[in-house]
């Protein structure tokens, strides 16, 4: 079954960095798009990140410049190194893989970043 594992959140202070990995499995990772997802308390969850399987990426405004979207397809991995972090990157950040030609969403089940003032 897919299964999207994030990790390498935490409690960081402003400015500094931190990197997220989503270990994928239960599908041809290289095939499909990926993105990363936040969502903070009491919000709509927001894309953040988005790579296509040929590598393409987006950005939202708010983190451009700051966080790198990236996959690794021999590992099946996706990753967000995020620097110089603000306060309002405080978030659950939750990785994600494209429909394609299925019914269903699938996301991981997130991991917490918090950056203090």
């Amino acid at each position: 079954q897919v299964q999207l594992v994030e990790s390498g959140g935490g409690l960081v202070q402003t400015g500094g960095s931190l990197q997220l990995s989503c270990a994928a499995s239960g599908f041809p990772f290289r095939l499909y798009a990926m993105a990363w997802y936040r969502q903070a308390p009491g919000k709509q969850r927001e894309l953040v990140a988005n790579i296509g399987s040929g590598g393409t990426t987006y950005y939202t405004d708010s983190v451009k410049g700051r966080f790198t979207i990236s996959r690794d397809n021999a590992k099946n991995t996706l990753y967000l190194p995020m620097n110089s972090l603000k306060p309002g990157d405080t978030a659950v950040y939750y990785c994600y893989r494209a429909r394609g030609s299925s019914v269903l969403d699938y996301w991981g089940q997130g991991t917490q970043v918090t950056v203090s003032s």
